[in-house]
């Protein structure tokens, strides 16, 4: 027997979220596996047609789940050009690529030090494009606290490349809020790491 009800939450993280419905009564799970694929993100207040099971636990869980019809209408969608170049990019990446430059100078870090922010932003940038082509075919998701710690580890210039010209996570306040934190942890680390009082650290120093 087939239901209808709406989408009353989901969690894009984890990849799940709950089925309000129409006949009332408890809400319905449903597992992104149960949905059709290539029908991009679940929207709250999205309708569907499903069926129900058991689940564990004796929970009830919605399977074989397809939409009724979109939660509103939306106009054709346009194809996506690079977002434009926001100030806070660039008061964070040419003041950064000039304290390298006098880091470079005052301290001389090991030569292998950049290479380090190189390969970091490469497979952070890597790791949005393949959380974004996941979130338009309806997949599983790369953890947002995964994308925090490539950008903790050094990568934060790739995600910054990647919310610009992917337009990804470049809107969402709270990812965003997070994001700036590593930022700021990374760059502290960064000039800590690079100077004298951390010499000592580096393998073979005196």
């Amino acid at each position: 027997m087939r239901f209808e009800g709406t989408l009353q939450s989901w969690n894009d993280e984890r990849g799940f979220g709950f089925l309000a419905p129409d006949q009332g009564g408890d809400t319905i799970f449903v597992h992104i596996k149960s949905l059709p694929r290539g029908g991009g993100r679940p929207q709250p207040g999205q309708r569907f047609s499903f069926e129900v099971e058991p689940g564990p636990q004796g929970k009830k869980r919605a399977r074989n789940v397809q939409v009724v019809r979109a939660a509103r209408a939306r106009p054709p969608r346009r194809r996506e050009s690079p977002a434009r170049w926001g100030t806070a990019t660039l008061f964070v990446l040419l003041p950064f690529l000039v304290l390298c430059a006098v880091v470079a100078v005052l301290w001389r870090p090991p030569a292998w030090f950049p290479l380090v922010y190189v390969g970091a932003s490469l497979a952070t940038f890597v790791a949005y494009a393949i959380d974004k082509s996941a979130a338009r075919n309806g997949s599983w998701r790369t953890r947002e606290s995964s994308l925090h710690l490539l950008a903790l580890a050094g990568g934060w210039p790739g995600a910054l490349l990647a919310q610009q010209v992917l337009r990804h996570k470049s809107a969402k306040g709270e990812f965003r809020a997070v994001f700036w934190g590593t930022v700021v942890l990374n760059v502290a680390a960064f000039v800590f790491l690079c100077s004298p009082m951390a010499r000592g650290l580096w393998p073979g120093a005196k």
